[in-house]
């Protein structure tokens, strides 16, 4: 027996892929061979069971196959997507988006079977395209400390993100090109980051989809958004993101105070030392500067590079995913209810990968692997 929920996710999707063929509810209805409208818009209403032989012959004339309809661990017309991307063809894009999708409705999927209701962002930022730059500044100012993230935001960031409001993180081997990614689903939000980028720039990428999952109602981002941003040319929206993640990951009292403290230290040094402290990078800190009024944009574009000598290491990436998401997937195989090749297929992983993904975040599966 279909359950509502079965019901409401076929219709919703049948809709989602008419719409996406333009095809009209009149159309689709003569080739699915129903006798009016109104029966197909019951059953993208959720108000009506599509049988079983309807399903196999909307299936065929949609195109695609019947697991389209009925897989819970997928996304169908559900969500929207913002990649920082630069040269990525669009083939490898909807791969990545395709996967990425699995991943969060899985993670929504075995959440609603043990009772955890979709949980909606309760914070929002009032601000609009027509805000400042200081206005974006001031709104991460805000939210660091009502999150009491402390000197170095980035230790808590991921954390509070979660705990505030709900919004899963995943660190991916995302393709060559893909720096992070924001998906506003209503009840799953989440930020994705490639977990190959420097450490600092992991931190900006998760600052910056933050913003836009913050603001999306009012300023809804593009598909693509560039990696790097123009801080001159550069979209408005874009360099909002830009200052408000460089505000809540560089807390200006904290650079202040360390800049008028460094003494005879070398500039170069100064920066590289203090962007590993803060988990960002020396250009990232560079310009915290400039916008700061603290260095002037001829004197910092005149420094010479960062000496390697001088650098921190802060670049061990981190565990594939994030604990509250494998905690989630091993839960449900530990409890008998996803196979443990399900679980593996779903996040694109082997069996093995995945038995070391639960290590390193430490939630081992309760059982031994097969030989």
């Amino acid at each position: 027996m279909m359950t509502q929920k079965q019901q409401a996710r076929i219709g919703g999707r049948l809709r989602t892929l008419r719409e996406e063929r333009n095809l009209s509810q009149e159309s689709l209805s003569a080739r699915l061979g129903f006798n009016d409208r109104q029966t197909l818009a019951a059953i993208e209403a959720g108000e009506r069971r599509i049988a079983p032989d309807e399903l196999v012959r909307a299936a065929h004339v949609l195109g695609v196959d019947v697991d389209t309809f009925l897989d819970p661990y997928r996304l169908v017309g559900e969500g929207s997507f913002s990649f920082r991307a630069k040269d990525v063809d669009p083939e490898t894009l909807s791969k990545f988006q395709e996967q990425a999708g699995r991943w969060i409705a899985t993670y929504r999927e075995l959440g609603m079977q043990v009772g955890c209701e979709p949980r909606r962002l309760g914070h929002k930022l009032e601000l609009t395209e027509r805000s400042s730059f200081e206005d974006a500044a001031a709104s991460a100012d805000l939210l660091r400390e009502r999150w009491d993230l402390g000197n170095v935001p980035a230790d808590r960031l991921e954390d509070a993100v979660h705990r505030e409001l709900g919004v899963l993180v995943l660190y991916v081997d995302a393709p060559v090109g893909i720096s992070g990614a924001a998906s506003h689903l209503p009840g799953q939000h989440t930020i994705v980051v490639n977990r190959r980028e420097p450490a600092g720039r992991r931190s900006f990428d998760l600052a910056h989809e933050l913003f836009h999952l913050l603001t999306w109602d009012a300023m809804p981002p593009k598909r693509i958004e560039p990696q790097e941003v123009k801080r001159t040319k550069g979209n408005r929206v874009e360099l909002m993101a830009e200052n408000f993640a460089a505000a809540l990951l560089m807390p200006a009292e904290i650079v202040a105070r360390g800049w008028s403290t460094r003494g005879d230290e070398d500039v170069s040094v100064w920066l590289a030392r203090t962007a590993a402290e803060l988990r960002i990078s020396t250009q990232a800190l560079q310009w915290r500067l400039v916008n700061l009024g603290l260095l002037s944009r001829a004197a910092a574009a005149a420094l010479p590079p960062v000496p390697r000598s001088s650098r921190v290491s802060v670049d061990q990436a981190p565990p594939l995913f994030s604990r509250p998401f494998v905690q989630r997937v091993a839960d449900a195989v530990n409890d008998g209810r996803l196979s443990l090749r399900r679980a593996a297929t779903l996040l694109g992983v082997t069996v093995l990968q995945f038995a070391q993904v639960c290590a390193a975040h430490q939630h081992p599966l309760s059982y031994d692997l097969p030989g």
